[in-house]
């Protein structure tokens, strides 16, 4: 069951950051941001008080919300999740997003998982097998191709000692973003599971409404615009996007409660395949063999782990 409540995260979770990214190519990325993390936050509002009065049993009532406990873990989450994902997109604006992006979801993935050992789990062979396949697959998914002609990339032919350090300063600073960004979404992964051991819903509309204090916090420090210029359009694809995200959360916190911590979340940071398909399969874009060696590697991965 944890397998399966785990892919279906994964597959949630790409499919928001794929709307997410076709909006961000739309509008700001801050304005996306402003739109997807409330937007979730209000879909599961609604859910929970629903839940609450047709009795949602292991989903969590309104009485969850007492949980002073949980509802910090919650916070707490919320917050980590949408610093994580303004040191993503940081780093994707100002470095090489082939660093980036293999960097913080090994990170993201592997701090929970060493949480879940010093917390006393002791998966099988077979389980530790498939985690370290999925693990790679999470890095090779994730690999995109360098920017060229910046000083991140380099340009070609250029080998100057000031380009070699441009090129090496470039790094450095996409692997602190990168290790910003994982250490982010790690502590989300952590700090949601915690909060999920008193319910599901109310916990995830507390993390998903924290995130929401934090987005717009940022959209008025950068001045972002709170709608995008394109219309209804683009603020329609970010809002879905976020109705996604919170779905994905739910099925993460299901996972989490139905089998080990560590493996829900090495399967859950799966979820750059999915955004890889769908980008190749709607807009037409080439993968990588890394990509696909990836995508191949995850497959094998999720047999081990569920043989």
């Amino acid at each position: 069951m944890v397998t399966i409540l785990a892919l279906a995260a994964a597959a949630l979770y790409g499919t928001a950051d794929f709307l997410g990214g076709v909006a961000s190519r739309r509008a700001s990325v801050f304005t996306v941001l402003a739109l997807t993390v409330p937007a979730g936050a209000v879909v599961m509002v609604v859910v929970a008080l629903l839940g609450g009065i047709l009795g949602a049993g292991v989903l969590g009532t309104p009485a969850s919300v007492g949980d002073w406990s949980a509802a910090a873990w919650a916070v707490g989450s919320g917050v980590c999740g949408a610093f994580g994902l303004v040191a993503f997109y940081a780093g994707f604006a100002t470095a090489p997003i082939s660093v980036v992006a293999p960097v913080a979801a090994l990170v993201s993935a592997v701090l929970p998982v060493g949480v879940g050992i010093v917390q006393g789990e002791r998966p099988g062979d077979g389980v530790i097998a498939g985690g370290l396949v999925c693990l790679i697959a999470i890095v090779l998914v994730s690999a995109q191709p360098a920017a060229q002609g910046t000083p991140q990339g380099g340009e070609k032919g250029e080998e100057s000692h000031g380009d070699g350090r441009m090129v090496a300063s470039g790094r450095l600073l996409a692997l602190g973003y990168g290790v910003a960004a994982g250490a982010g979404f790690g502590l989300f992964f952590i700090f949601l599971k915690n909060a999920g051991q008193s319910g599901v819903l109310w916990p995830v509309a507390i993390s998903r409404s924290a995130g929401t204090v934090v987005a717009f916090g940022i959209v008025l420090v950068t001045r972002a615009r709170l709608w995008p210029r394109r219309g209804a359009g683009v603020a329609g694809i970010a809002l879905v996007s976020g109705a996604i995200d919170a779905a994905a959360n739910v099925c993460y916190v299901l996972a989490t409660r139905a089998g080990l911590f560590g493996l829900a979340v090495v399967i859950t940071s799966l979820y750059p395949g999915v955004t890889v398909l769908l980008a190749r399969l709607l807009l037409g874009e080439r993968m990588r063999w890394l990509q696909r060696a990836g995508l191949l590697l995850a497959a094998v991965g999720v047999v081990l782990v569920t043989a």
